[in-house]
Parts: structure tokens; C-alpha cells; sequence
């Protein structure tokens, strides 16, 4: 009879100690991240962009602006710039597509890297600025250093 007393206690301090581990501990905010997912080049040379923005906070940030040069293969290929108000949810990423008119020298470059069958390196240097649920607003720097090759049966898209 008195196991049983025993069996409660330790399956009652089992449980407390589980239920103190299931604690999310407050707000974690991260850094968020930027890279590009796709590149399309349609037949007059201009470029969609899907920029995926990366949400590592455990919160919900709200991407508010986004200011970041693209270089491709070491030579700048143009500016994205948008104003979302896009929401990316807690440790999840989002798509923001950006259109782009890069330069004659860029568009060349990635001709000739499309029509080898190559891809090629890039770089996004530059700004983010997002906001918490609570409002609070922040730019983060962003440098990623990254490559796109084609997407085999796409033409014109790089991945």
C-alpha cells in the first residue's frame, strides 16, 4: 500500500518537471537572413527575383523594408528595393518578388552563363528592417555571398 504514495509523488514531480521544460522562455529575436530562391530571365533581358526572406526569431517579424545591392559575379547588376509589410512567421521564410533591369554588362554575363549551361556567384549587401508584434523596428545589415545554377528543363531560371 504505500508504493502507491510513492508512485504519485514521482509521477507528480515527473510531471512538473516536464511542464517547466515545455516553457518557451521569452522573446528569441534573430537576425533574419535574404537570398535569392530564383532568378528568371525572360526574353528581353529582364529579371524576376524571388527573395527569400528567413524568419529565425520565435516571434512573428513584420519585413517593413528592404534595401540590399545585388552584385553578380563581382560586378554590381542593380538595386532591390521594396516595401513589403510582408509578415513571415515565427522560425519560416517568406518569397517577396522583385523585379529587376539589370545592366547590359550583367545581362551579358548571365546570358553567357545561361546559354553554357553555368550559374554563377552573387552577392546581396545592404538592409532589412522588420519589427516585432510589439512594434519595435530594427534595421539588419545583410551580406550573403551565395551562387544560382540553372534549373534543369527551365529555361532562363537559375536556382
Amino acid at each position: 500500500m504505500k508504493a502507491l504514495p510513492r508512485i504519485s509523488l514521482v509521477m507528480s514531480l515527473l510531471l512538473a518537471l516536464l511542464a517547466g521544460c515545455a516553457s518557451t522562455g521569452g522573446q528569441r529575436i534573430s537576425e533574419p537572413a535574404a537570398s535569392i530562391q530564383q532568378l528568371s530571365i525572360d526574353a528581353q533581358g529582364q529579371w524576376q527575383l524571388a527573395l527569400r526572406l528567413q524568419n529565425y526569431s520565435n516571434v512573428a517579424m513584420r519585413f517593413e523594408e528592404v534595401d540590399l545591392a545585388l552584385s553578380i559575379a563581382n560586378e554590381a547588376a542593380g538595386q532591390l528595393q521594396a516595401r513589403p509589410a510582408l509578415t513571415v512567421a515565427a522560425e519560416s521564410a517568406e518569397i517577396l518578388n522583385i523585379n529587376l533591369t539589370p545592366g547590359l554588362n550583367t545581362k551579358l554575363r548571365a546570358a553567357d552563363a545561361l546559354a553554357n549551361g553555368r550559374g554563377f556567384a552573387y552577392q546581396l549587401k545592404g538592409t532589412v528592417k522588420a519589427s516585432t508584434e510589439s512594434g519595435k523596428s530594427r534595421s539588419y545589415q545583410i551580406q550573403r555571398d551565395s551562387a544560382l545554377s540553372p534549373a534543369p528543363g527551365l529555361p532562363g531560371v537559375l536556382r
